[in-house]
This record gives structure tokens, C-alpha cells and sequence, in this order.
């Protein structure tokens, strides 16, 4: 394990850039020595190189996220803030982090399909959330009385995630429930496909995990963040944010489930 002293930190910070695979687990209050994790995080989510390295550092975000703090992670398309679901006070912490709105929904996120029957009342095919999920689709749903009443309470909904990333996977899994997930910025201002984007927000996170740039960091394409779809309405889908899939999506739920798009 390495440690990195605040200095060393701030010179990383200054250059602008993390090496992929560092988590940076950033302790509060001034004059307080930092550490650095080197985990050899497979970029994009490809296979584990280091299953040691893969395994201390989802144990190292698992037990922050117990503790109540604050997460960066990488997913299948922008860097995000997690915290546990049902945890309340961690979930308005990520409100204050990001200076959000309290009446913007969070997203939750869970390891596997199965899962989320937990969480949201379905009224689609299993098959059909299997032939998007996972992946870069946020599925909005009724939700369930297991879910934390204090996340969302003014929406009888609750959109679900489960990313096509094997650490965040992982994460979940770790976790007694789901994550509360949501983009790895200020509220407003662009998604991040790399650490050294949302350095603003490093004081206040518990920990960061680095798997390294996600996607064309020049590509405005790769910053449009998962496709929302609403499907909480039996036999009709609503495209709440078009995103990064959003002819697939629509491809699926038009030509193999016969679903009727709505406005929104």
C-alpha cells in the first residue's frame, strides 16, 4: 500500500491528471495526511489484472460507504458520487456536495437485475430489463416500500442502475443495499470522464477510485451520461434524457416489446 503525503497530493492535483488505477483516499480537516491506493483498475472495465489490488480496493470503498462517506467511482460512462441508498444522512450529503436542488431525483444502483425486484415494482418482462441492463441505461420505476422513504420523497418513482463496470458491480454487491448514485460533478456543469475534473469536489469525498480515463475524454458524446427511460406506465415508454443509447433503447422497447413511446 502506498502513502502519498498531502504535498504529493497537491503536485498531482497541479498537474492535472491521476495515473489510472490510483485511489486517493482524501482525509478531512486541514493538515491531515492523505493516502494513496494503487489499484490497477482495468480501464473500461476489461478484465482484472491484479485481483488483490481489485479486491482491496473494493473493500476500501465498501467500508467508506458504511462509514457514511462519499465515493467517487468510474462506471460505463461518467465518472459518479455513490453513497448508500438508505443511509439519509449520506444521501444529503451528495446534495450538498453537489449543490443540487432537493427536488432532483438520485438515481439508485445495484449490482445485479435481480436486485432492483427489491427496490421497484416491475411491470415489464424480466428478458426485456435483461436486454438492457446491464449497461448505460437508467430504467425509472415504481418504486418500493424498501426503499429509503428520505431519498426522493416527493416521487412515488425511482431510477435504476446497474452500469456495465465490474468494480461498481462489485461495489454494489459488497454493500447491504443499494447505492445512491449520481454524475461526479457540480450540479449544472458537465459530466467527467477522468479524476482530475472534479477536483473541486475532492475535499469532500471519503475516498476516489481512478480507473482511468472513460471513453474520448474529447468526445462531447461520451459526456451525455446513461439514457433515462421512464417504464413505469404498463405498455408505454417515456425518453427522459436521450443520453448515450438512445436508438438501441428505443430499438428494444419498440420492435421486441411492442412499447408505445409517450412524451414526456
Amino acid at each position: 500500500m502506498l502513502r502519498v503525503r498531502r504535498a504529493a497530493l497537491a503536485a498531482l492535483a497541479r498537474a492535472g491528471e491521476g495515473a489510472p488505477g490510483l485511489g486517493l483516499g482524501l482525509g478531512p480537516g486541514p493538515g491531515r495526511a492523505c493516502s494513496a491506493r494503487l489499484q490497477l483498475l482495468p480501464p473500461g472495465g476489461g478484465a482484472q489484472p491484479d485481483p488483490q489490488g481489485w479486491k482491496e480496493a473494493v473493500a476500501a470503498a465498501a467500508g467508506a460507504l458504511q462509514a457514511g462517506g462519499l465515493v467517487a467511482v468510474p462506471t460505463d460512462t461518467v465518472y459518479g458520487v455513490a453513497c448508500l441508498a438508505q443511509d439519509s444522512d449520506a444521501v444529503r450529503s451528495i446534495y450538498s456536495l453537489k449543490g443540487r436542488n432537493g427536488e432532483k431525483p438520485l438515481a439508485i444502483c445495484v449490482g445485479d437485475v435481480d436486485h432492483l425486484y427489491r427496490y421497484c415494482h416491475v411491470n415489464v418482462p424480466d428478458e426485456l430489463l435483461r436486454d438492457l441492463l446491464p449497461g448505460p441505461v437508467t430504467l425509472v420505476l415504481k418504486r418500493s416500500e424498501e426503499l429509503n422513504k428520505d431519498l426522493n420523497p416527493f416521487t412515488s418513482l425511482v431510477g435504476v442502475r446497474v452500469p456495465n463496470h465490474p468494480f461498481i458491480r462489485e461495489l454494489a454487491r459488497a454493500c447491504s443495499g443499494p447505492l445512491a448514485l449520481t454524475s461526479a460533478n457540480i450540479s449544472c456543469q458537465g459530466s467527467t470522464l477522468a479524476v482530475s475534473e472534479f477536483q473541486d469536489l475532492w475535499p469532500q469525498l471519503s475516498l476516489i477510485i481512478d480507473g482511468g480515463p472513460i471513453g474520448d475524454i474529447q468526445s462531447p458524446e461520451c459526456r451525455l451520461g446513461s439514457t433515462v427511460v421512464d417504464l413505469s406506465v404498463s405498455g408505454k415508454f417515456t425518453i427522459i434524457r436521450p443520453g448515450c443509447a438512445l436508438a438501441s433503447t428505443v430499438e428494444i422497447l419498440r420492435q421486441k416489446y411492442g412499447l408505445t413511446p409517450e412524451s414526456p
